[in-house]
Order: C-alpha cells, then sequence, then structure tokens
C-alpha cells in the first residue's frame, strides 16, 4: 500500500512535466512548420538551431519558450 502512495506524486509529476512538453511543442508548432519544414527530419538539435537562426520572425509564444529554457 505504501508503494502504491508513494508512486502516485511521481505519476502526477510526469503528468504535469508531459502537460507542459505539450504546451512548449505547441507554442513553436507553426514557427517550425513555417521556418525549419526543409530540416523537421534532420533531428531536435537541427530543428532547434533553426528556430534560433529564425529568433527575430518567431511568434512571441515560441520566443518565451525558447527563453524559458535558456536558448
Amino acid at each position: 500500500m505504501t508503494k502504491i502512495v508513494l508512486m502516485i506524486p511521481l505519476l502526477l509529476f510526469a503528468s504535469a512535466a508531459a502537460a507542459q512538453d505539450n504546451a512548449q511543442q505547441s507554442a513553436c508548432a507553426r514557427d517550425v512548420s513555417r521556418f525549419c519544414r526543409a530540416k523537421m527530419n534532420d533531428g531536435d538539435m537541427v530543428v532547434l538551431g533553426c528556430l534560433k537562426e529564425n529568433r527575430s520572425k518567431l511568434s512571441k509564444a515560441c520566443s518565451k519558450v525558447l527563453a524559458e529554457n535558456n536558448q
């Protein structure tokens, strides 16, 4: 019983983290498809580099996500 009680906070934390990741991805999805479509299959770091290269053109939401993640 104690194992179940201890796992509940871990599951809640994991689901909250996943929800935040989804929100961050959603914030930049349009910018990725607009500015980095040709690089989408090259990996996350390449797409991140592309977003950084186009920082001045990004939506406010995506710019905020990059800033919050020290990018």
